[in-house]
């Protein structure tokens, strides 16, 4: 028997300890496919502290070029591992292998998106000369990132819904910690570790599976972060946004998990 694979946390210059683990089984049999390590408390805090100590200094960031050469390699190492990622999200997911498929396409042309916006989004011209205090001048609005950013995400799609989160955060400039689904964070570590192998630094992307939710709502709480994106249920997207620090910004998108009912004269075939 193979073992299962260890996923440590992905947190820049994290203290060596035993952790408490997660064991991610596949829906199908309920094999064990890996074992993620799990955050406490101090976890947490150094992955905010990690976060905020660079985001604090404007040296440190990130330039548009820069970014966009991250975000252009990642595509390629996407495409090369495509039909890995893809099994490992219908492996962990359950989903037909399929529809895996599509959904890797989709995390590919979620991040080609984020290209397209930083080259096309610099900066903008603000309309000038509409009143005697603007004539003659001319202006122009450059938008800088908004600091650290929390995203919180669901087991249905765990390429997508990660690149729709983790890409418009290194696009922006923002450093972001991510926080996957307990069913499926190995779609999650693997796909940052693809941002890290395209260049982008451990402290710019950091995943974390905190060992409970109190835990979580610590993190997502924190005075620290600056925007907070939530994919998930409304009962609890709508709870932790009323837990929020002051002035940290969210997006909030909710949705269930529906029955599909078949049929006894369905034809599986066709289906």
């Amino acid at each position: 028997m193979t073992a299962a694979q260890h996923f440590p946390l992905m947190v820049a210059d994290l203290e060596k300890k035993n952790r408490t683990q997660l064991e991610v089984k596949a829906p199908y049999d309920d094999a064990i496919l890996a074992r993620v390590d799990t955050a406490d408390a101090d976890d947490i805090n150094q992955a905010l502290t990690t976060a905020s100590q660079l985001f604090s200094d404007k040296n440190n960031w990130l330039s548009v070029p820069q970014r966009i050469v991250i975000l252009e390699r990642a595509i390629e190492l996407m495409q090369d591992q495509f039909e890995e990622l893809a099994m490992g999200s219908a492996h962990e997911g359950g989903k037909p292998l399929i529809d895996s498929r599509v959904e890797m396409a989709r995390c590919i042309d979620s991040i080609r998106a984020c290209v397209d916006n930083l080259r096309d989004n610099t900066c903008h011209p603000v309309p000038m000369g509409i009143n005697a205090t603007s004539q003659h001048r001319f202006t122009i609005m450059n938008k800088e990132p908004i600091g650290i950013v929390v995203a919180v995400s669901a087991f249905n799609h765990p390429l997508n819904l990660i690149a729709h989160q983790v890409g418009p955060a290194i696009a922006t400039g923002c450093p972001v910690i991510v926080k996957p689904a307990e069913d499926t964070p190995l779609s999650c570590f693997r796909l940052i570790e693809i941002f890290h192998r395209a260049g982008l630094p451990v402290e710019w992307c950091q995943a974390v599976l905190p060992e409970n939710h109190h835990i979580a709502e610590k993190l997502v709480t924190d005075a620290r972060v600056a925007f907070f994106s939530f994919i998930g249920s409304a009962k609890v997207g709508w709870y932790l946004r009323s837990k929020l620090a002051p002035g940290t910004r969210c997006a909030l998108e909710h949705g269930g998990v529906a029955p599909v009912i078949v049929n006894k004269d369905a034809d599986l075939d066709i289906a």
